[in-house]
């Protein structure tokens, strides 16, 4: 197998998948359906294109929590909401959830290294802006690595491997989520169409665990 892998640094970010009117969550690392979004847009791929998703839904995919970030809420408020009942409602408030000064190591693993190719290609270089979570929420560093590219290596050998990312001091021990059919945990995140008007999202499961954090520096090109 080999492994993409992908940094996912930012003061804001925020991966929601249990959204619902005034109330938008966020996890406390990234979604699966978040970064294959992300990758979509690097790669240009069309919200209505459901073949070319579910090729990037299939590879399988893990998260190591660098930074976990803290978790913070903002107010928003709209004017003029259409109600069900056909009225309109002068203000309405929403919680709208993000992670703060949160760092992880994302990893996409599959057989075919070239299609890992484009999409590590595609991230130095991309089609549409890429942001974590929502349009407002940019990376502040960039999310191509170069030697994000790890050919012949499965995911968990990546995630456990690769340089620390986070800020100094570095924690003993870093919180890692990884597709897991027999894991003990369930994501609603794995995307089934982008679609407008018709998103829909499948259960995964997963399993978390601690790892020594690793040493040494990404390479830097």
């Amino acid at each position: 197998m080999n492994t993409l892998l992908l940094r996912l640094s930012g003061a804001m970010q925020s991966w929601g998948v249990q959204s619902r009117f005034t109330v938008r969550d966020t996890g406390l690392e990234p979604s699966k359906s978040g970064v294959v979004g992300l990758v979509c847009a690097a790669l240009g791929v069309d919200r209505a294109d459901d073949d070319a998703l579910q090729a990037l839904a299939g590879l399988r995919f893990g998260v190591r929590a660098d930074c976990e970030g803290v978790v913070r809420v903002d107010y928003h408020t709209a004017s003029e909401v259409l109600q069900a009942n056909g009225g309109i409602k002068t203000t309405e408030v929403s919680h709208r959830y993000y992670l703060a000064d949160a760092v992880f190591l994302a990893g996409l693993e599959g057989g075919d290294l070239a299609a890992l190719e484009r999409i590590h290609a595609a991230l130095k270089d991309p089609a549409w802006p890429l942001f974590l979570g929502r349009k407002a929420f940019l990376p502040g560093e960039p999310v191509w690595l170069a030697d994000g590219l790890r050919p012949g290596e499965p995911l968990e050998q990546a995630l456990e491997a690769y340089p620390y990312l986070g800020r100094p001091p570095a924690p003993s021990r870093l919180r890692v989520v990884i597709d897991d059919p027999h894991g003990p945990l369930v994501r609603a995140d794995q995307p089934i169409s982008f679609a407008k008007g018709a998103r829909r999202f499948a259960f995964r499961r997963v399993a978390t665990r601690l790892i020594p954090c690793p040493q040494g520096a990404p390479e830097v090109i």
